[in-house]
């Protein structure tokens, strides 16, 4: 018997038809309207655009100009500074002259800094920037030397270093170099503005082409986004359904509130945390949560902000109180999510226990309030150690020289009438007065050496070496050394303190070869990984026992006795001292009878490695 269809089923039938033609309707007019809308725009964000580009042109030209009328300006103040600086040396004393001298040391910093931001976008100028503003740091750096001499006098000294200012740091050649670069990227530039013009053109003409087409285009793709939509829309059915499981799954407490804070949605780690039942996870008002979890105005006003003003709530720590009785570390976020329907916002809430970490940071705090404590009592104790041997040094100094000058006196009292034993005990009382002054000198170059400021400069570590070898060799006549020299770099350091480590360096290798019939001292550079100067000083000598290289660069630490090879045991400590100082390092290594190897490193720069090239 067949059944007659119902009529609610009938009407159900029609009806689902005409909802689906009234959508392709619409999607046909909105079509439509945006194939018009394009007609129309196209052309005019087309003529827009090109107009823009005249404009950008005309502001890379302008750009241009400025770039180059600051570098020249940076070049007219260093020199203007200078010639100001001559004519205080001539006698002027105008103090108008003496604020010109003193005005590149101001102007300069600022007008580089400019000129740097003005040319971020090209590399090759950025490089040939920082030339620029190493040369110019360090004509300034010799004309602030040659103010501080002639304020002391010396314009002799001054007028040589204004005389090196112009001789190390040429800066003609840059100042052309950018003036010329900036002068292809205007060339180039206009180009681009040529060929942007021509784009315009073409992009006119394709525009209108692809009018046509769109039309075209509208009236299919549009009945094909009918099906689509509906595809789409079943998609979203189940991508909705999914991301409500993963929600739920998800361990980090989550909870969706409305518009008056209270729970349209929360996951089970949510309902977990604050003790909710499943039963219970909706209308809740959020300050009715946690047992009062939820009730820190603070974070409730900053919640109504991001629901009223659509801000967003970034990792708000807070310490709560769980229904577990355990205070908790939360870090809270908060962001307003708008409903597709309409109606009231609704705000996405989530949680994250961070109780772990707060513990580790606590931890983490305390340990280096003792480690910054324990620093200051190092420090503390450094300054004293060094006042303490600069006071003792001087202080021996006084009865050393009695002791001394009276052993003098008492042998010239008594003249022909002392015996031989008399003689032996002055000669010896002489003998450690003479020791004891050059420990307490040696002592209190260790202790200058700790408190003195660095005075950094470029170094030729080539002509120190030199120095260091020629004083050497005149204090052993007779000897045969073999010398071997690699070519070293200028570097940036204190020209003194670093002569002092070649000394003692240089001086050791022949002292401890001394044994050697033929010795053989080489002197070595490399750059390590990190790109710094690598210096080697390797010898043939009487070496060490590597298990005491320890006690190598200590205060009056010796690994030979003082009858096999004379020294106090001072002069690694203040090599080592030094390339501390320089922030470096430095290490030795050897083997008893074989010969050993002082190694000790020092920081490149930029100024140096300029210095070097312009060497070479």
């Amino acid at each position: 018997m067949l059944r007659m269809p119902h009529p609610s089923w009938k009407l159900a039938s029609a009806t689902r038809p005409r909802m689906r033609d009234r959508v392709a309707l619409r999607w046909r007019l909105g079509g439509l309207l945006f194939a018009v809308l394009v007609i129309v725009a196209l052309p005019y964000i087309v003529t827009r655009s090109g107009a823009r580009d005249a404009l950008e042109a005309n502001a890379r030209v302008t750009h241009s100009s400025e770039v180059k009328s600051l570098t020249y300006r940076i070049a007219y103040v260093t020199r203007d500074g200078e010639a100001a600086m001559y004519r205080l040396l001539g006698g002027d004393d105008n103090p108008q002259v003496q604020l010109r001298a003193n005005r590149a040391g101001k102007d300069i910093p600022g007008l580089l800094a400019q000129l740097r931001d003005m040319t971020r976008d090209s590399a090759d100028q950025q490089a040939r920037i920082g030339a620029l503003g190493s040369t110019v740091t360090g004509r300034l750096a010799l004309t602030d030397q040659a103010m501080l001499r002639f304020q002391h006098g010396d314009i002799r000294g001054a007028g040589d270093a204004l005389r090196d200012s112009g001789t190390l740091f040429k800066m003609d050649d840059l100042i052309e170099g950018i003036v010329q670069s900036e002068d292809a990227i205007l060339l180039a530039r206009r180009n681009e503005a040529k060929q942007a013009s021509f784009n315009s053109s073409l992009a006119l003409s394709i525009t209108a082409a692809a009018q046509i087409l769109l039309l075209a285009i509208v009236v299919i793709v549009s009945e094909r986004q009918i099906s689509r939509r509906l595809r789409a829309e079943a998609r979203e059915g189940q991508a909705v359904q999914r991301s409500q499981l993963i929600v739920q799954a998800v361990r980090e407490p989550i909870a969706l509130l409305d518009a008056k804070l209270g729970t349209l949605l929360v996951n089970a780690a949510f309902g977990e945390l604050y003790g909710l039942p499943p039963t219970q996870r909706k209308s809740l008002a959020l300050t009715e949560i946690g047992e009062g979890a939820w009730r820190d105005s603070a974070l409730l006003q900053r919640l109504n902000d991001v629901l009223l003003l659509d801000r967003e709530l970034w990792d708000y720590e807070l310490i709560q109180r769980t229904v577990d009785g355990v205070d908790r570390h939360v870090v809270i976020n908060a962001r307003r999510l708008q409903q597709d329907g309409g109606g009231d916002p609704v705000l996405l809430l989530t949680v994250s226990d961070v109780t772990a970490r707060a513990l580790v940071e606590q931890q983490v705090k305390e340990l280096n309030r003792q480690l910054e404590g324990k620093v200051a009592q190092v420090s503390d104790v450094n300054r004293e150690l060094e006042a303490f041997s600069y006071s003792v040094s001087h202080d021996l100094r006084a009865p050393l020289r009695h002791i001394a000058g009276f052993a003098s006196k008492l042998d010239q009292h008594l003249g022909e009438q002392a015996d031989e034993k008399t003689r032996h005990y002055i000669e010896v009382i002489s003998d450690a007065a003479r020791r004891m002054a050059l420990l307490i000198e040696d002592l209190l170059v260790f202790s200058r050496l700790g408190r003195g400021a660095l005075r950094l400069q470029p170094v030729d570590m080539q002509s120190l070496v030199e120095e260091a070898r020629v004083l050497a060799e005149s204090e052993v006549h007779g000897r045969r050394i073999q010398w071997s020299m690699a070519p070293l770099p200028i570097v940036i350091g204190d020209e003194n303190m670093l002569r002092t480590v070649w000394q003692n360096l240089l001086g050791n290798a022949v002292k401890y070869t001394g044994k050697c019939e033929v010795a053989r001292i080489h002197v070595d550079m490399h750059r390590s990984g990190n790109g710094d100067y690598e210096f080697v000083v390797s010898d043939n000598g009487a070496g060490f026992d590597m298990q005491y290289a320890g006690k190598l660069f200590g205060v009056f630490q010796r690994l030979h006795r003082a009858s096999e090879f004379p020294g106090n045991g001072i002069g690694l400590a203040n090599v080592r001292r030094i390339v501390l100082r320089h922030g470096g390092k430095v290490w030795a290594d050897a083997q008893s009878g074989q010969g050993a190897r002082f190694h000790f490193t020092l920081p490149a720069s930029d100024l140096a490695d300029a210095f070097a090239q312009e060497r070479q």
